[in-house]
């Protein structure tokens, strides 16, 4: 036995270190539209700074009240990344992880944030020319969780020749009845600097039309977003999962090629986290076929 475990302990020893890619935070990005810095957290995959090849991007939206580091420290997503990539499961890429602060990352209705502006005209821009990002729809995705989620398939379908690809865990979808039935406390919370003031129905207004992901889809034509992949996750506790079935559904009918996920739990970051993996491989199962 003695010598077995001496065996082990060397075999082990002798074993690659897994190599790791590079988090960088603590970025800011001086902004013409907010007229101060933007802060933003990056990931780089092993051997980023050794090559030159290009990489890549996800685009990665945190939820409501989180922040840039949310899923490096939350989602562990360094760790998931490096580990997918050594096993071959996901291709070499770059994630970018901007911090929307509580913007849903749209323009807001009284045009005093226009956090959708910033990210397509100075944002995007800025990434891919100083990192190695492949600047092609074929190789740039977005994706987020529960706010962010909305803001990503917001923006995969109203921005589509951008994106090939897009990632959404928990996404914050809710039909028209159910956004008039949040309660006036979380509304004004949440959503009244954003999509404007409101009781009931009055909140279905017109800026708030053209940005909801399920309105978006359902005024679409068949067959809109040919080139356009989705992946869906939504926990089987999740107050959300009622818009994820809805946002299905319509995907089915307009024909749009996606993967829907229902595992087991709610709206909490043990789920993200058990869900990151799936995604990232479905997105880079999409850059590969570019």
């Amino acid at each position: 036995m003695a010598f077995l475990r001496a065996l082990l302990l060397i075999a082990f020893a002798t074993l690659p270190a897994l190599a790791q890619g590079e988090v960088r935070e603590g970025l800011a990005l001086p902004s013409e539209t907010f007229k101060r810095p933007m802060r933003y957290t990056i990931y780089l995959p092993p051997g980023y700074e050794q090559s030159k090849r290009t990489y890549p991007v996800v685009y990665l939206f945190h939820g409501f009240g989180d922040d840039d580091a949310a899923w490096i420290h939350n989602g562990e997503l360094a760790e998931t990344l490096d580990r997918a990539i050594a096993d071959r499961k996901v291709t070499p890429m770059i994630v970018v992880m901007p911090d929307g602060g509580v913007s849903w990352y749209v323009n807001s209705a009284d045009g005093a944030s226009k956090w959708e502006d910033y990210f397509m005209k100075e944002f995007m821009p800025f990434i891919e020319e100083r990192f190695r990002v492949r600047p092609q729809r074929g190789s740039r995705a977005i994706g987020g969780v529960s706010m962010g989620g909305y803001g990503a398939l917001s923006y995969a379908l109203r921005h589509s020749d951008r994106f090939s690809a897009c990632l959404a865990l928990s996404a914050s979808l809710r039909a028209p009845e159910d956004v008039a039935a949040i309660t006036p406390e979380r509304w004004a919370q949440a959503y009244a600097a954003t999509f404007g003031p409101g009781k009931g129905e009055a909140r279905l207004t017109a800026h708030w039309q053209s940005l909801s992901p399920l309105r978006v889809l359902e005024a679409a034509k068949p067959e809109a977003y040919p080139a356009t992949r989705i992946y869906l996750d939504c926990g089987d506790r999740d107050p959300l999962l009622k818009g994820t079935f809805a946002f299905h559904t319509l995907l089915d009918a307009r024909g749009v090629s996606h993967a829907l996920r229902v595992r087991g739990g709610g709206h909490t970051w043990g789920y993200w986290r058990s869900g990151l993996l799936g995604g990232l491989t479905y997105l880079s199962d999409v850059f590969r076929e570019d």
